[in-house]
């Protein structure tokens, strides 16, 4: 039997095109990062103290290196929802409002239940709730896309307002979720969860990461075998690529839509459910920390690898939990790591439309000896 041998061009001959997403991506940090150090010494700290405040914040000790996972476990779930969107065509910008809304389920569950519940049962009843949650409020702007047209990326981000304002309600109202004030100095938050609903610790000594990093690691792999693999998966590129195209051929391009963008806002919607479920284990004014926005950074970044969701939410886990430290070491705000993430969205959103402008490519003509060569794999085929 002959055996037929592929003839492939070596890597290093393959160009790097500057409209590569991994130069961009590369790229797109270094400029980011140069920004950071250059505010970092605006406000009085070198480059090299601003780095090694950053380093001690995210791998410092295994406290810091918990809590990063933790942040990371949020940030891969916002963007896991924000990919699943955007292979139907859709963005979803409202990350931020479902992780409030999937944070106030959860509470509202986890203040009812009693201790007397076995965490394997109060854990998932709360973030079935948050799930519930969130793909409910996202549901709002994927019903106002499919049946009056109305830009997903205006609803939902006008509803990211709407889901703050819900939480800071919870809070201060005593008929709703706000615990019983003892005193005036009772901060306005919500009761305790019961503790039959706080999420296990993975059992690091003196880390704090929870199955929170386990959950969404293993919902990302789901996702991305889904989306690769499934018919589900080719539904929403075939809308996403074209929708007329996807219409002739039996589609159903609204509820498509419809679905995937509720789906993003179940998994920002499990994101809120894991914070409240995690220490302090209360829901509180400002919890969601600006996640939804940051997630949005990581699915731009990731540009629909769920590879690449997982790398870079363990990269901005680690930066947002090096922020914190970044202000108490260095004296730094730790604003600037969200003006970096500002930069970077800019950063993304300008080359994309530039990689999108390229003309197209020329077909490069194979020379004689590839020629000869792919006759010859012909007739070994043949033979």
């Amino acid at each position: 039997m002959t055996t037929v041998h592929s003839r492939l061009r070596p890597l290093s001959s393959v160009p790097l095109s500057p409209r590569n997403p991994i130069v961009v991506g590369l790229g797109a940090l270094v400029i980011a990062a140069g920004v950071g150090l250059a505010l970092a010494a605006t406000a009085g700290a070198s480059p090299a103290t601003a780095i090694r405040a950053l380093i001690d914040g995210t791998l410092g000790s295994p406290f810091a290196v918990g809590t990063s996972m933790n942040s990371a476990a949020v940030l891969m779930l916002v963007a896991i929802g924000f990919t699943i969107a955007y292979r139907a065509g859709l963005v979803n910008v409202g990350g931020e409002g479902q992780i409030c809304l999937g944070g106030i389920a959860a509470t509202a569950v986890g203040v009812s239940l009693p201790d007397a519940v076995p965490p394997m049962v109060g854990v998932p009843v709360a973030l079935i709730a948050a799930v519930l949650g969130g793909a409910l409020w996202a549901a709002i702007a994927a019903w106002l896309k499919v049946r009056r047209g109305a830009s997903e990326i205006i609803t939902t981000l006008l509803l990211n307002f709407v889901g703050l304002a819900m939480v800071v309600l919870m809070v201060h109202e005593a008929a709703l979720l706000r615990q019983p004030m003892t005193s005036s100095e009772t901060l306005p938050q919500s009761e305790s969860l019961a503790e039959s609903t706080h999420l296990p610790l993975l059992g690091i000594p003196r880390n704090p990461a929870t199955i929170a990093i386990v959950i969404a690691i293993v919902l990302a792999i789901v996702v991305g075998i889904m989306l690769r693999n499934s018919a589900i998966g080719l539904r929403l590129r075939a809308v996403g690529s074209s929708p007329s195209a996807a219409a002739r051929m039996g589609v159903p391009i609204d509820r498509t839509r419809f679905l995937g963008l509720t789906a993003a806002g179940g998994c920002s919607g499990l994101a809120g459910g894991l914070l409240v479920a995690s220490a302090p284990f209360v829901l509180a004014e400002g919890f969601s920390s600006g996640f939804g926005f940051s997630g949005l950074v990581v699915g731009l970044l990731a540009r629909g690898s769920m590879i690449a969701v997982a790398g870079v939410s363990l990269l901005f886990g680690f930066l947002v939990s090096g922020g914190i430290n970044l202000q108490l070491e260095a004296g730094v705000p730790s604003s600037t790591i969200t003006v970096v993430q500002s930069i970077l969205i800019i950063l993304i959103a300008a080359t994309a439309w530039w990689a999108s402008s390229a003309p197209p490519a020329r077909p490069q003509q194979p020379d004689d000896a590839e020629v000869r060569d792919a006759a010859g794999d012909a007739e070994e085929v043949r033979a």
